[in-house]
């Protein structure tokens, strides 16, 4: 029906109609972006959207935000059987036929044919791996299509995957980030001296931080080997891990030698809903860090305890959030619309169907305010959220210009446990706006600080006074947190 990465903190863009439960048949689509840089229904094939290739925006402990590139803490859930919107990943339905090469592709086929024959029989520089050729001629033909989202995954690659998006891991449980020779966040992508990777935070009652790991610290090496080399990516890999395993992780804090800190891994669940209350108790603040299949049911326990608290102006912060869930989407952004359409999905042929609002929103009176914070880190199910709410004048969007990911993947399984990733859709706003490559603009746009000040948000603190007309400034705001 709709169209389908958090970062990665050890930590990881989304989908459409609900999604069944884990454990059946891998079926699901996922949405997409430019190149480089989910209530369940089970009857219904999981759809998602992908992830932006850049860091994710987290929230540090000081209020300040870093890029967020995780260690295990990234969170979709895969709901195998139904749609969802997720880091750009998508999973297909598998096909019975088993197709050949058709006769009228014979011709065509026959060069693959004779390179491949050519190679078993008489390549001389040693032993050839049938499996690996395989995979690579497979790996070449997705490439050849230039599509950043579409993509051939091996086996392990489609199992991180789906544990990417399920919203949890086995890791240590730190969201980590990136910062330059002098100390400032960056979002360098290869580890060496002038980029080093750094713990933003450790997940609360998570492995690191039971360990002693701190914010700040500088992860050097794992087990003994340094991270210089190698991508961020590849540095967490390290350091996830099956639960019940130890990782040593070389720490360099402030200007201290660097130590050695054992940390046994464990199942880590990332938080998804992080909620404050602002200005005194007149607004509530629901952050939404990813979309994964529990986020909708946390998101609408969180919104109705503002609800019940008296609390009728919500602010619902997107930013940084790479996607998740079509179906989580669905059922966020139809707690404030009443019915109409969330988001429309428009397939290869240009046939156009519509995923309307669930009709079981808790807030659609237009006596709740709401404002909707995003930043280029919000794409996917984040666009398909802020998207509706804008179409369908239910908030003011604030903040920066967001990804813009607007086309829809679907991941197939294949037979040896590999996986195809292939853009199928591409999905459009209440209004058929298609915002690939152009990103949901905001009503109010507030830059992000190219120097993030501790305790200073200005998009919060615009929002704030957008609800409040307040003037105060944002760290008297926080100051009354809860």
């Amino acid at each position: 029906m709709l169209p389908s990465e958090p970062s990665s903190p050890e930590t990881a863009p989304t989908t459409a109609e609900p999604a069944s439960q884990p454990g059946g048949d891998p079926s699901q689509h996922t949405a997409g972006d430019p190149p480089p840089p989910p209530a369940v229904d089970p009857g219904a094939p999981p759809i998602g959207l992908e992830v932006p290739p850049t860091p994710v925006i987290a929230r540090s402990s000081s209020g300040a935000r870093i890029p967020i590139l995780g260690l295990a803490m990234v969170a979709v859930a895969v709901l195998a059987g139904g749609a969802l919107f997720i880091s750009g990943f998508l999973v297909g339905q598998r096909s019975i036929a088993q197709p050949g090469t058709p006769a009228s592709a014979q011709q065509s086929f026959q060069p693959f044919w004779d390179t491949y024959d050519t190679i078993i029989q008489r390549y001389a520089g040693g032993a050839v791996d049938q499996q690996a050729l395989i995979r690579g001629a497979i790996k070449g033909m997705v490439d050849s299509l230039g599509d950043p989202y579409s993509a051939y995954l091996t086996p392990d690659q489609y199992r991180q995957g789906l544990q990417d998006l399920s919203g949890q891991f086995e890791g240590i449980g730190a969201e980590i980030g990136t910062r330059d020779a002098s100390g400032k966040s960056s979002d360098c992508t290869t580890l060496g001296p002038d980029c080093r990777l750094v713990v933003v935070s450790p997940i609360e009652g998570s492995p690191s931080e039971k360990a002693g790991i701190k914010a700040g610290d500088l992860i050097l090496a794992v087990d003994g080997a340094s991270l210089d080399g190698l991508t961020v990516d590849g540095a967490r890999d390290k350091i996830r891990g099956k639960k019940g395993t130890e990782v040593t992780l070389t720490i360099k804090r402030g200007n201290a030698n660097a130590i050695d800190i054992k940390v046994v891994r464990d199942v880590i669940v990332s938080k998804e809903v992080i909620t404050k209350n602002l200005a005194g108790g007149q607004v509530g603040y629901i952050a939404v860090t990813g979309f994964s299949d529990n986020s909708a049911s946390k998101f609408h326990d969180a919104l109705q305890a503002d609800l019940k608290a008296g609390e009728t102006k919500i602010i619902l912060d997107l930013r940084g959030n790479p996607g998740g869930y079509v179906t989580a989407a669905k059922s966020i952004a139809s707690e404030f619309i009443k019915d109409g359409p969330i988001f429309w999905e428009e397939d290869s042929t240009g046939k156009q169907d519509e995923t309307d609002a669930s009709g079981q929103g808790i807030a659609t009176s237009d006596s709740i305010k709401l404002v909707v914070l995003v930043d280029k880190g919000s794409a996917s199910a984040s666009e398909i959220v802020a998207g509706a709410l804008q179409d369908r004048k239910r908030a003011t969007i604030v903040g920066e210009t967001s990804f813009g990911k607007g086309t829809v993947q679907q991941w197939i399984q294949l037979q040896d446990g590999s996986a195809l990733k292939l853009t199928i859709a591409k999905w459009l706003t209440p209004d058929k706006r298609w915002i690939h490559h152009v990103g949901i603009i905001p009503d109010v746009a507030v830059a992000t600080p190219a120097t993030p000040t501790p305790n200073v948000d200005p998009a919060l603190n615009k929002a704030v006074q957008l609800l409040t007309a307040a003037t105060g400034s944002l760290p008297n705001f926080l100051d009354r947190a809860a």
